[in-house]
């Protein structure tokens, strides 16, 4: 499967709602397909955790394994309108920004979805420390 017409996407930030850092307020899509793809965790494709206990290397994973899950679908991170992102920790926001960076860079114009992100207790594995659903559009 192939994105072979590209989506009108539309990304919006009104000033009222201020300028968010690497996502947009609103996102709107014109679509011949939508992608949804389910949460994503640090597992790589024999089952096994990659960066226990270390949530750089966990974010690196889910970024990885979204883009397989993109790449299956015929799309790349510029497909994305909207991520729903769970970290255990709050504390842990300036390294997922630092992989979210990088994987929304990985194509131009720089993707930037709406995005939500708030915490949780805890996710489906114990050793889980981020897990990101994504929509795509194509």
């Amino acid at each position: 499967m192939t994105c072979d017409t590209v989506p009108s996407i539309t990304r919006l930030n009104p000033p009222e709602l201020g300028t968010p850092p690497g996502y947009s307020q609103i996102v709107e899509v014109t679509a011949r397909r939508l992608i949804f793809i389910a949460g994503q965790t640090a597992l790589d494709a024999d089952g096994h955790l990659i960066g226990n206990n270390d949530f750089a290397a966990q974010a690196g994973q889910v970024f990885e394994n979204l883009t397989i899950a993109l790449r299956a679908s015929g799309c790349t991170a510029a497909n994305l309108v909207k991520l729903t992102v769970f970290l255990t920790d709050m504390d842990n926001l300036a390294p997922y920004r630092e992989a979210r960076n990088r994987f929304f860079s990985s194509v131009t114009p720089q993707a930037a979805p709406a995005v939500t992100l708030v915490e949780v207790s805890k996710l489906y594995g114990p050793d889980f420390l981020i897990e990101i659903e994504a929509i795509a559009a194509a």
